[in-house]
Formats: C-alpha cells, sequence, structure tokens
C-alpha cells in the first residue's frame, strides 16, 4: 500500500498534467487564431510547425526572389522568420504582446533551398514584458542567426476568457 506522500504525490502530478494540457491547448488556440490573420508570414512560405505555453518552432524554404546581391538569403527574410516565431512564442499564454526591442545577428549565410527553422524559446514572462532568445538553423544545424526579442503586453487577449 502507498504511504500518505506518494499518494499526495500522485494527485499533484495529475493536477499538473491537466493544467499543463489546458496551457497547450490554449496556446495551439492562439497560434491558429494568429496564423490565420499573419497575412505577412504567410505571403512568406512561413509555416507554424510547433507551439508550446513560451516556445514556438517555424520554418521557411529560402527561394530565387528572396537572394540577395552575393546569392545567399537576404537577412530581411532571416529577420522575418526569426520574428515571428519570437511573436508566436510570446503570444502563446492569451496576452497580447508586441515586440519592445529586438537584436539580431548573423552568423551563416541561408542559402538557396535550404528550410530555415527557428526556435523560440522564453526566457522571462510576466508582468508587462518578457525576454525571448531565437535560434535561426539550417538544415546541416549550422545557426544562422540568433535574435533576442523584449516583448511587451498591451491591452486585450486573443481569446475571450
Amino acid at each position: 500500500m502507498p504511504n500518505r506522500s506518494t499518494a499526495i504525490d500522485s494527485t499533484s502530478t495529475r493536477e499538473s498534467a491537466a493544467t499543463v494540457m489546458s496551457e497547450q491547448a490554449l496556446a495551439q488556440a492562439c497560434a491558429t487564431l494568429m496564423y490565420e490573420k499573419d497575412s505577412a508570414s504567410r505571403s512568406l512560405g512561413i509555416e507554424l510547425t510547433s507551439i508550446a505555453p513560451g516556445q514556438a518552432v517555424m520554418t521557411m524554404t529560402v527561394k530565387a526572389w528572396m537572394l540577395n546581391g552575393v546569392n545567399t538569403c537576404h537577412g530581411g527574410f532571416i529577420f522575418s522568420l526569426a520574428d515571428s516565431c519570437f511573436a508566436f512564442a510570446c503570444n502563446s499564454r492569451n496576452q497580447i504582446y508586441v515586440a519592445q526591442s529586438v537584436n539580431i545577428d548573423y552568423l551563416s549565410p541561408g542559402l538557396l533551398g535550404e528550410i530555415l527553422t527557428a526556435s523560440a524559446v522564453e526566457l522571462k514572462a510576466g508582468g508587462m514584458t518578457g525576454l525571448y532568445d531565437v535560434n535561426v538553423t539550417a538544415p546541416s544545424g549550422k545557426v544562422v542567426a540568433y535574435f533576442r526579442g523584449k516583448s511587451h503586453r498591451i491591452k486585450g487577449q486573443h481569446i475571450a476568457e
């Protein structure tokens, strides 16, 4: 027969799992609504591949019309991929956040035909601001860019509660 502490731990685990599922469902619902409205990301071929509370993963294939004068992906398109991923991560908890400041470092070129992947992770959130890191990588695993964004909460929610 399990001791009392084991029974309490089991109950806590069940309650935590239910909370996580609810947060995940909310993140998915917010992302679905945002993506439907996000004509900029959709027109660039940016696709949302994963969403979780405080996290997002998005991809973009480098097309010929995205190449710059040295035949690599223009930094503006790489920035757009990272910025979109940042937006989905910081809006995943049903509060509306906008970018307050961002910085990007380009570390290696994106090449024609590569599927670039942006992965955003929340470092700090709460109150009126959040801090997020986004890595953009190529299929080989090379890091194309490192992006850090600070978000600011504005009024409203994606889904009325």
